[in-house]
């Protein structure tokens, strides 16, 4: 039996109280907060399970088992563990003392299939028009911040995303914990690795983003900014790399520029608060963002607005090119909603003509050049 075959099994015995729920295709997150409380994401919708682990010592034992498989340690000096499933299905768990009322064991499942933009309309996240725009302006390099809070689905729509980029490009993609898989043929996957029980061998978002820059990329997706690694991310935007994709904790699209300046105030570089402002200005062309709505659990895409640089205040010059209007509920009581653009133009809108591509404009023309209408 194989060493994967016997991580299967461990983590089936040790796992077995919430089995059903790690088979169970409609549940998107599993949270233990301590040994007799389990609830479940199922649909955008929190839900009580009523299921328990036999114990806190049986809750830990599971613990301890997927940090033992995974060479990784969590005890009471360094209580946190981030690891990954056999399965794919990311892991976080946080034990005593830090967790005050025992264990808590949160697992992201690992989607079997990787939801389209064709999928996002399907579903009422998205709008014909606006999945039309985005693609068009994947294919047009624009560098893209996808933007929301927790579960609000940004790496879904990430994944989705990348698969407008063209067959023939070498993409290198960046995770802390590896989620995304593209369609494309050429990828090459990096993720971070944490320090063992001695604190070595480390390797972090940044450093692999460093490397990624000697590996000939056409396109580079971080599937999460959070760190300093921002500010490379931003210089290599302007250096030659445009048409990245990357996703960042933010609830407004200004707050999503703010705080990608303010994480690349973080690196070892100092620079000016005014550099790195001006350098995110210069690099962002496209924020979208994306919420969750606790009335159904719906995930939407509520805006998509272009950066247009600095004022003369220094501040961020936004303008919004779609936004989500509710107009009712379904019959289940499904929230409506539609993501309309309006009527103002991209500062890119001669792009499609100049590099000849008007061919793929079919629902967007009024958001094009002229001849385009």
């Amino acid at each position: 039996m194989s060493r994967q075959a016997i991580f299967e099994a461990s983590v089936r015995f040790f796992l077995e109280p919430i089995a059903a729920l790690l088979e169970d295709d409609s549940v998107t997150e599993i949270m233990v907060n301590g040994p007799d409380t389990i609830y479940v994401e199922r649909r955008g919708r929190l839900i009580y399970t009523g299921l328990s682990f036999a114990s806190e010592d049986a809750l830990l034992s599971a613990i301890h088992n997927i940090a033992q498989w995974v060479g990784r340690e969590i005890t009471e000096e360094h209580p946190v563990l981030d690891a990954r499933l056999p399965n794919g299905s990311r892991v976080h768990a946080i034990i005593p003392p830090s967790a005050r009322t025992g264990p808590y064991l949160t697992i992201r499942k690992f989607s079997r299939e990787a939801l389209t933009l064709d999928d996002l309309v399907r579903l009422g996240s998205l709008s014909p028009i606006a999945k039309e725009f985005l693609e068009l302006c994947v294919v047009l390099r624009k560098n893209i911040l996808i933007a929301g809070g927790t579960g609000t689905g940004k790496t879904v729509l990430l994944g989705a995303l990348s698969r407008a980029i063209p067959e023939e490009e070498r993409i290198v993609v960046i995770e802390d914990t590896s989620e995304l898989r593209l369609i494309q043929s050429h990828c090459l996957y990096l993720e971070a690795r944490h320090a063992d029980v001695r604190g070595r061998g480390a390797l972090n978002v940044r450093q692999l983003f460093i490397n990624s820059l000697r590996m000939r990329p056409d396109r580079i997706i971080v599937g999460e900014v959070r760190s300093g690694e921002a500010l490379d991310l931003v210089q290599s935007m302007l250096s030659g790399h445009a048409g990245s994709l990357s996703t960042i904790h933010a609830e407004t699209a200004r707050d999503a520029l703010i705080r990608l300046e303010t994480l690349a105030l973080m690196s070892d570089v100092e620079i000016p608060v005014y550099v790195a402002r001006a350098q995110v200005a210069a690099a962002i062309h496209l924020v979208v963002q994306i919420a969750r709505f606790s009335e159904d659990g719906s995930r939407k895409i509520t805006r998509i607005t272009e950066a247009r640089g600095l004022n003369e205040n220094n501040q961020y010059q936004l303008t919004d090119l779609f936004v989500s209007r509710l107009r009712g509920r379904t019959p289940d009581g499904r929230l409506i909603a539609d993501l309309e653009p309006t009527g103002e133009l991209p500062s890119f809108a001669n792009d499609l003509s100049e590099r000849g591509m008007e061919h793929l404009v079919r629902l967007t023309g009024q958001l094009w050049s002229k001849q385009l209408q």
